[in-house]
């Protein structure tokens, strides 16, 4: 990705009659200490984000369904900043994404439903909403171009 810091993983895949298995995460492959996990199930045409803090990393994943997946540099210091880009995350590629600190992220649901799994790493306090920014989904000075036009939107991302 574009985006200083950001790192696309493709995990390897065990594939036979009955299915897939794979690894999302494993102790030893990155440098970071996950302690929480999150999961989030949405529906065709919503969209999550875009949210992010300046102290957690996040390794993330579509456990099902297909996103358009997009980040965007909010570090005033980074050679990116303002800069965003994207991804399609699904079931399929089954691709992670992790992000590091004030990197803010989001998606739009693409298929009719979608299961995505978040994993988190931060020092102390989970950095709930109040200590998260939000960068609205057609704010101008980013300008993302998403794939819909008129998304299902909570509060927070309107």
């Amino acid at each position: 990705m574009k985006i200083d810091g950001v790192k696309i993983i493709e995990p390897d895949v065990y594939t036979d009659y009955r299915g897939d298995l794979w690894t999302l995460w494993k102790s030893g492959e990155h440098s970071l200490d996950f302690n929480h996990d999150k999961v989030s199930t949405s529906r065709k045409h919503v969209l999550r984000g875009i949210h992010g803090d300046t102290k957690s990393w996040k390794l993330v994943t579509c456990l099902y369904g297909e996103l358009y997946f997009v980040v965007v540099d909010n570090r005033l210091e980074s050679e990116t900043y303002g800069l965003w880009d994207w991804v399609i995350l699904d079931d399929r590629s089954r691709k992670q994404v992790l992000i590091p600190p004030s990197v803010g992220n989001g998606f739009v649901v693409l298929s009719d439903a979608s299961v995505f799994h978040y994993k988190w790493a931060y020092p102390g306090e989970y950095p709930d909403v109040q200590d998260q920014f939000t960068i609205k989904w057609n704010d101008p000075w980013v300008n993302v171009n998403w794939p819909i036009r008129n998304p299902i939107l909570q509060a927070r991302d309107k």
